[in-house]
């Protein structure tokens, strides 16, 4: 127990037989249960898993039988925590990443009320810099700039951290079973944190690499995967949020931002053509396209505002 709430840590493992020991053993006493999910493991961390389960009494073993990746087993272990009465849940991977010293300080802000999701956040940790990994972190950077437009929680960044904690009323409210499945799964759930209006706050933890994990993420493939996840989610937060639920003008704003902006692409490719074909820009076209450009960029810039203005209570 902590501050008289129940506390699981959800643990998604694959192919973790030389780090779960470690995770688990480590687990500070404020933990109620240990929900450890083996995402149906090619390696021995399912007999690992069987062989701690008799030493330690917190520990809850989930075994997929088909591998649905780390949003499919968070989302297992979500269920879990929810079905079982659980107060707050958090995640920690299986792979030793995540410090168990940082732990209640994610845990304080849900804990205390005062949100409903609290995150770690490694990128404004000091010396953040030197111990990410560069292509790491510059993808991560790109990442949480998309997650902020997509999600409506500007005051958020390291979007892609998987140390959160979540509390008993989001368990409850979020569907679980439509959650994205894969390393995408941190975004499609603040975007959904979003529409219910949930509370959204970022703690500062030190970043924690080269305790003998194995990366299974591949930076680049996973920048432009969840790119298009997270164009997705924002139109779908649009339409939930700023059209079936309560209308707002910023839709208006973000449509014509778009449009223009097609609008712009087609005079620019015209003005080149032209360009290059008759040897001068024609002034119509020019003053065509600063207008439209200088629309489009008004539009957008005015869409993020009143989308800011609409979530600052949710920090």
């Amino acid at each position: 127990m902590y501050k008289e709430k129940r506390i699981s840590v959800v643990v998604p493992a694959y192919n973790e037989e030389t780090q779960i020991t470690k995770v688990v053993d480590s687990m500070p006493a404020i933990v109620d249960d240990i929900v450890v999910i083996d995402d149906c493991s090619s390696d021995k961390t399912r007999e690992v898993l069987v062989a701690l389960k008799e030493s330690h009494d917190r520990l809850r073993v989930i075994f997929h039988e088909v591998n649905q990746g780390v949003g499919g087993a968070i989302a297992s272990g979500y269920k879990w925590s929810r079905d079982n009465d659980v107060d707050i849940a958090v995640v920690m991977a299986g792979d030793g990443q995540m410090d168990p010293k940082d732990l209640p300080a994610i845990l304080d802000p849900v804990a205390d009320g005062e949100v409903d999701y609290s995150k770690a956040n490694r990128l404004l940790s000091e010396g953040a810099i030197r111990e990410i990994p560069k292509i790491r972190l510059i993808g991560n950077t790109i990442l949480s700039f998309l997650t902020k437009i997509a999600s409506g929680y500007w005051h958020i960044s390291d979007s892609q951290t998987g140390y959160t904690a979540i509390n008993k009323e989001a368990l409850h409210v979020i569907d679980w079973d439509k959650m994205y499945k894969r390393y995408g799964q941190p975004n499609d759930l603040l975007v959904r944190l979003n529409v219910y209006k949930f509370k959204v706050r970022d703690v500062i933890t030190r970043p924690v690499y080269n305790v003998g994990e194995t990366s299974k993420l591949k930076v680049r493939k996973a920048v432009f995967t969840i790119s298009r996840l997270l164009l997705r989610l924002f139109l779908w937060r649009m339409k939930e949020k700023y059209i079936f639920r309560d209308f707002h003008i910023l839709v208006c704003f973000y449509f014509l931002g778009f449009f223009m902006t097609l609008i712009s692409t087609w005079l620019f490719g015209r003005l080149v053509y032209l360009w290059w074909l008759e040897g001068y820009a024609p002034p119509m076209t020019s003053l065509a396209l600063m207008f439209s450009t200088t629309t489009a960029l008004n539009s957008t810039f005015f869409a993020m505002w009143f989308d800011m203005e609409a979530n600052k209570n949710l920090r």
